[in-house]
């Protein structure tokens, strides 16, 4: 047997039955998306929503409640340095399966106890599962879009954030102040997720104690500086986004259209994102993601009512999830296929740790000032990452497949079956 990531994909007519490779595409990349939904929408996200809540209840001031977050982060961090050895010793999907199964649990775990230490615990294990399901995900997604020779499989697996985003915004805000019962419900929906999601990618095929080969940063150092100035500034805006509505005493309401529609906006990403991912040069993707998540976080400063928040939202929902999609292109132009794994989980590294710190450190400012100053934290650090990204000039690697060898130049990526 051999992995896909070290041998090219045999023909459809060789391919073991059931095999990822012989489903259709889009719905396999869908089924895979509820991943992305699971670990970033429901057990990163949705924390936002409860921030309010619970720092009602348990007394906490903004920087305990980015100390949470950061907690969330730095289990995250873990998960991706042991995901690689989670992928040796039991395979791509397996770790894949094994990380939403966790998943679930950790999300229904942060409902049983009120005590901080506890609460930190069961963020930090959220976050370390979750990784183990980007990162699998990630290759997954990756190894199909070599298949179709699309982009799509990528953006459609980072757009399945939008459909957590989408769920928690309907779910949460109508139960007040009943922060356990929608931990409970959220763990529900990830345990969901993990049965539907089950089947979208097979070990058949896959030697699960294959390498996951070198991981190669040096040639992608400036996309690296972009993608930890990128995590140290996103986060906030969407952690402390709900404390700053509470601040306005937005209604519920209005709190559930300003989640959807950045939900939505995540889900639409794909639409607006793959062309220019696939074809555009260099960092120029990357750049302009980042300079307009930025702008959009800035425009909520400058004014701050309910339209423009909204607006502000959209333009945050369709550009943050775009950036890793970018980032995923670029280390797959820059890298050998046998490294993405290895590569990926260094970025993974370097992003988890821009994330840990980040919220913490914001948290600090607006105890110090107000919640205000978290999304000024998002456009100056988001606009530094843009500056950055700007002079990607990354280097073609032996046997590195290029966005653009995915899809053709002249038009919309090619997403049927090959």
């Amino acid at each position: 047997m051999s992995d896909p990531l070290l041998n090219p994909p045999a023909p459809p007519s060789a391919r073991p039955p059931g095999d990822l490779g012989s489903a259709n595409p889009v719905r396999a990349s869908v089924r895979l998306a509820l991943g992305t939904a699971s670990a970033l929408g429901l057990a990163r996200f949705a924390y936002g929503l409860l921030l309010p809540a619970m720092s009602d209840d348990l007394r906490w001031s903004l920087t305990e409640a980015g100390t949470v977050s950061a907690a969330n982060g730095f289990g995250y961090l873990v998960g991706a340095v042991v995901t690689g050895a989670a992928v040796r010793r039991l395979g791509t999907a397996a770790a894949f399966r094994l990380g939403m199964v966790l998943t679930a649990v950790a999300l229904a775990a942060t409902a049983i106890g009120g005590e901080y230490p506890m609460l930190l615990i069961a963020r930090a294990a959220a976050g370390a599962a979750g990784a183990v399901v980007f990162i699998a995900g990630g290759v997954i997604a990756s190894r199909t879009a070599v298949r179709t020779l699309s982009a799509a499989p990528i953006t459609i697996y980072f757009a399945g954030t939008g459909l957590g985003i989408i769920f928690s915004g309907a779910t949460v805000p109508p139960l007040g102040e009943h922060w356990r019962l929608a931990w409970l419900v959220l763990g529900a929906a990830a345990g969901v997720a993990t049965l539907v999601s089950w089947t979208a990618a097979r070990t058949d095929g896959e030697d699960p104690f294959v390498a996951t080969g070198r991981a190669r940063v040096r040639p992608l150092s400036r996309t690296a500086v972009a993608y930890v100035l990128f995590a140290a500034g996103y986060i906030t805006y969407i952690t402390f986004l709900s404390a700053y509505l509470a601040d306005r005493h937005t209604p519920v309401a209005q709190v559930m259209l300003i989640w959807m529609a950045l939900g939505l906006a995540v889900v639409a990403a794909p639409a607006l994102w793959s062309r220019p991912i696939t074809n555009w040069p260099d960092g120029r993707a990357l750049a302009v993601l980042l300079g307009a998540l930025g702008m959009g976080a800035a425009l909520a400063l400058a004014a701050p009512a309910p339209p423009v928040i909204l607006l502000s939202a959209i333009i945050y929902g369709a550009t943050f999830m775009g950036v890793p999609a970018a980032v995923t292109a670029l280390i797959k132009g820059g890298t050998p296929p046998a490294d993405w794994t290895g590569t990926l989980s260094v970025f993974t590294v370097l992003f988890a740790a821009g994330q840990t710190i980040g919220p913490w450190i914001a948290g600090v400012l607006a105890d110090g000032t107000s919640a205000a100053a978290t999304l000024a934290w998002t456009a100056i650090l988001c606009g530094a990452a843009a500056l950055v990204a700007a002079t990607v000039r990354p280097r073609r690697s032996a046997g590195a497949t290029s966005a653009g060898d995915l899809a053709p130049r002249d038009g919309a990526p090619d997403i049927a079956p090959r």
